[in-house]
């Protein structure tokens, strides 16, 4: 197979950057965008069993997770600080202790299905047509949620978790993002299992994680800035594991040639989607997921009537 291009690995990192995180599909773009092209686009971007682009996509994939992380450095250090406390105390009493298990236990089914079928899903579709079809029916489920779906609070107003034992909350003033993960905390474990189980029909190319994951916490009754910061938060360690996980392949023999491009693209990718993610949390203060699903059902549709023609 040939190897990744500089130029390849320059625009492939960007896109990964801002469509991991944008509700459009990462892997679904990685494959449509070579299709489109086509040419030695298409024949070095080809996602296959020991293809040099697909261990390109795993170095980004980890410089995605590393931007999440640097983003979120804050509450990660809550959410670590507080794991390890309920663990070592044997106990669960503050938001940040219920809110690092929550992630955990809504991490466990993605994971095992990710180690069971990603490759297998991959494989078999991971080529133009099937990921414009799943394109598409992101951009429905993202238009049909904004449509049907009503957001009310984090947590049922039954919720009877009791947060009153953490003293040093009354002692100072508690930022938006520390707000945000009190009402996240709140979650029932059944449905932060659920949303969390969400991200595995992002393994069907052209579904989107982010996006996904956000359809889910709208459906459990989470606002659009709760349901992104949550989405956030579960994907990064999906991700970094993933990433981490796979690594080695980028230094077969056979990829040696594309280390230098996914040294590059790396870089683009994190910082792409360092800016994603602040441009994101933001947006989803006052809007809504209907530009993106446009986007989806009109380039999914494009997609699948130009390949499938």
């Amino acid at each position: 197979m040939s190897a990744v291009t500089y130029v390849e690995a320059i625009v492939v990192g960007a896109l990964q950057g801002v469509s991991e995180l944008f509700p459009v599909s990462s892997l679904g773009h990685s494959i449509l965008l070579p299709a489109w092209l086509g040419g030695s686009w298409q024949r070095d971007l080809s996602i296959g069993k020991d293809s040099p682009y697909l261990a390109v996509l795993v170095a980004m994939h980890v410089a995605t997770a590393l931007a999440l992380v640097l983003f979120f450095r804050k509450d990660w250090v809550r959410i670590i600080r507080g794991l390890w406390t309920s663990i070592r105390h044997r106990e669960v009493r503050t938001p940040d202790q219920r809110l690092a298990w929550l992630l955990v236990l809504a991490t466990i089914p993605v994971g095992l299905a990710g180690l069971l079928f990603e490759s297998l899903l991959r494989d078999y579709l991971g080529k133009p047509v099937p990921a414009a079809i799943f394109l598409a029916l992101n951009g429905g489920v993202l238009y049909a949620a904004e449509k049907f779906s009503k957001p009310g609070k984090a947590a049922a107003e039954e919720d009877t978790v009791d947060f009153s034992a953490e003293d040093t909350m009354v002692m100072r003033a508690i930022s938006v993002e520390e707000q945000t993960d009190v009402r996240l905390a709140k979650l029932r474990i059944g449905e932060a299992v659920l949303i969390g189980a969400a991200q595995i029909l992002a393994l069907l190319p052209g579904i989107s994680r982010s996006g996904i994951t956000m359809v889910a916490g709208l459906r459990r009754g989470l606002g659009h800035e709760d349901a992104a910061r949550f989405a956030f938060l579960l994907a990064t360690p999906v991700i970094l594991a993933a990433g981490v996980l796979k690594m080695p392949t980028l230094f077969a023999p056979e990829n040696h040639a594309s280390l230098g491009p996914a040294l590059v693209g790396s870089v683009i990718a994190g910082v792409a989607s360092y800016i994603s993610v602040r441009f994101l949390t933001g947006y989803f203060e006052t809007r809504t997921l209907t530009p993106f699903a446009i986007y989806c059902v009109v380039a999914g549709i494009g997609s699948l009537i130009f390949f499938a023609v």
